[in-house]
């Protein structure tokens, strides 16, 4: 009798738990789940998570399908040469294939003092933090948020709306993403909100207060920072070939340019070099992509190559209003977007029908489908394509 296939897919957010129960559509892989928490967290509600509004989290027995083995630990390093992860427990796993999904984190912040003092929301336990920190201020305590990404201005929104005294920094411009019309549509609701936006950087971060750029200092009781993404350093540690901000480098099929027998995908895959926008949109096709691609290499087929298509970005603003802005499959923005409550509606919309992609899923191994295209290829046309 020949033995299953073992797949350890290691990161247990969108793109892992997509990625872990499409793979089940093959009933002769076992399949091994690596998350460092016991829960699902939807990233994508932290900031919901801060003011109290919903606990950004979900039981894996409603996401996972059955057979797929969670454990809950850490992987430290992966041994290409022996097809091993070693955990943080001590233990250590064995694999046929793995596919890398450790997605991303909030960027470290170098600007003096902001090790000391600055809140983060990328992560459960920073956003934890900040729910208490936040908590245990009067509401006239004045707040800064760094940051003018999705995440900086649903943060300072959700702030904002309930009743505190909010400024968002955003040194980078404030929705650089948006289209004109739909960076006007977050300005108007943020200003609604009584959020004072600056643009301009920061050049250090007190206690109390936040130095800018221009010299000037701003009262700040908590300072939230959100600018920047990064990915953990583990396929660095391991030996295998990263972008410059640490993301697996692969081709076209989100296999390793280094080993045939590791895929990426999410946050953490830089296709050709050249990765897609960091976004639960993208980790989530990724994931499926790349359990194809395992199956493929299984089945002795060609894995076929990337093909994903964008619809635009949602920016919730509190909890009742937002920006839906739209965009070419190419992930470019067009003039257009859907403001207001509507948008706020689609947002919370998306939020459930994400979960819910991920459990029907569970239940039905290869329902998942998602857009194709996006004119990838011609925009890789003039890229330096990395070859193994």
């Amino acid at each position: 009798m020949t033995a299953n296939t073992q797949v350890v897919v290691v990161g247990g957010g969108y793109a892992g738990v997509i990625a872990a129960n499409h793979l089940r559509t093959r009933d002769d892989v076992d399949i091994t789940l690596i998350n460092p928490r016991p829960s699902f967290v939807e990233r994508i509600r932290l900031h919901q998570l801060v003011t109290g509004s919903d606990d950004a989290v979900v039981g894996y027995a409603t996401v996972l399908g059955a057979g797929v083995r969670l454990v809950v630990d850490e992987v430290t390093a992966i041994d290409t040469a022996h097809r091993t992860v070693a955990l943080a427990s001590g233990d250590a796993l064995g694999y046929d294939y793995l596919v890398y999904a450790v997605g991303s984190r909030t960027a470290a912040p170098t600007v003096p003092g902001a090790a000391e003092f600055v809140h983060t929301v990328g992560e459960i336990e920073h956003a934890e933090r900040l729910r208490v920190a936040v908590g245990e201020l009067g509401r006239g305590a004045p707040l800064t948020v760094v940051g003018g990404g999705p995440t900086g201005i649903e943060t300072a929104a959700e702030l904002a709306e309930q009743g505190r005294a909010v400024t968002l920094v955003c040194g980078g411009g404030l929705g650089p993403y948006l289209s004109a019309p739909g960076r006007r549509s977050v300005a108007r609701r943020l200003a609604a909100l009584g959020v004072t936006v600056l643009h301009t950087a920061v050049a250090a971060v007190r206690e109390d207060a936040v130095v800018l750029a221009d010299g000037r200092e701003l009262p700040s009781a908590v300072t939230v920072w959100t600018a920047g993404f990064a990915t953990p350093d583990l396929a660095t540690r391991s030996g295998l070939r990263t972008d410059a901000m640490g993301r697996l480098l692969t081709d076209e099929t989100l296999t390793s340019v280094d080993d045939p027998r590791i895929v990426a995908a999410g946050d953490a895959a830089a296709p050709s070099g050249r990765p897609l926008r960091m976004s639960c949109q993208a980790a989530i096709p990724l994931g499926a992509q790349a359990a194809n691609t395992v199956l493929s290499r299984i089945a002795g087929t060609e894995p076929a190559a990337l093909r994903q298509a964008f619809v635009g970005q949602c920016v919730s603003l509190g909890r009742h209003g937002g920006t839906i802005q739209l965009a070419r499959t190419d992930d470019t923005a067009l003039p257009l977007y859907v403001g207001g409550r509507a948008a706020a509606a689609i947002k919370e919309g998306v939020c459930r029908g994400t979960v819910w992609q991920l459990a029907q899923e569970a239940r039905k191994p290869g329902s998942y489908f998602w857009l194709k295209g996006g004119g990838r290829q011609q925009r890789l046309s003039a890229a330096t394509v990395p070859v193994p």
